[in-house]
């Protein structure tokens, strides 16, 4: 068996378990696990078409390069997926490069595949939630801002990101990760908010 047949199997077989083993079982969204499989394969195709030692470098670049733009003009995804997508990506380039030495490709698949499965394991944020949520009232004291979160979403907060707060309109959009708190009920409306600010 040829190293480039090892590398293109190896590429076949870890895209699978990254975009239906791992992507799919965790976050279950279709287009995307779709999206992963594709993709792997496109580059993998073009990676071996033109995969000579002068181009390798300038196509890895290159095809990096379009997935950022694709990622800039598609609909909004999380960073995690964005993640599995450059996986994708990377499985794809690191089989269509194929290096020298056989044992090479499935190393780097096993490699990468083990980091997606570490990082992205729900043990590390099973209890956090993130959130994007439209405040109807500007709030720019951040103590306020965090007891009206808090209020809000039920739960304790452990990180904050405001994206804008409009004067004007009387609006507040930010970013919120928490931990629900048992016996705490999320409010669609906050009125009188207690304080209730969690450590």
């Amino acid at each position: 068996m040829t190293t480039m047949t090892i590398a293109i199997l190896t590429d076949l077989i870890a895209a699978t378990v990254l975009a239906v083993g791992l992507y799919y079982r965790r976050h279950r969204r279709r287009d995307l696990m779709f999206a992963y499989l594709a993709l792997n394969v496109g580059v993998l195709a073009v990676a071996t078409a033109l995969g000579s030692a002068q181009a390798g470098v300038g196509l890895g670049l290159g095809l990096f390069g379009v997935l950022s733009i694709i990622r800039l003009r598609s609909d909004p995804i999380s960073q995690a997926e964005v993640a599995y997508y450059f996986s994708a990506l990377a499985l794809g380039l690191i089989a269509g490069l194929a290096p020298i030495a056989w044992w090479a490709t499935p190393a780097f698949s096993v490699l990468l595949l083990t980091v997606v499965v570490v990082a992205d394991h729900p043990r590390w944020a099973r209890r956090s939630h993130t959130l994007t949520l439209t405040l109807d009232t500007a709030i720019l004291d951040p103590a306020e801002l965090e007891s009206t979160v808090a209020f809000t979403v039920g739960g304790r907060v452990q990180r904050l990101d405001v994206r804008e707060v409009d004067l004007v309109r009387d609006v507040t959009v930010l970013e919120v990760v928490y931990v629900p708190v048992d016996g705490m009920q999320p409010r669609h409306t906050p009125v009188q908010v207690p304080s209730l600010v969690a450590s």
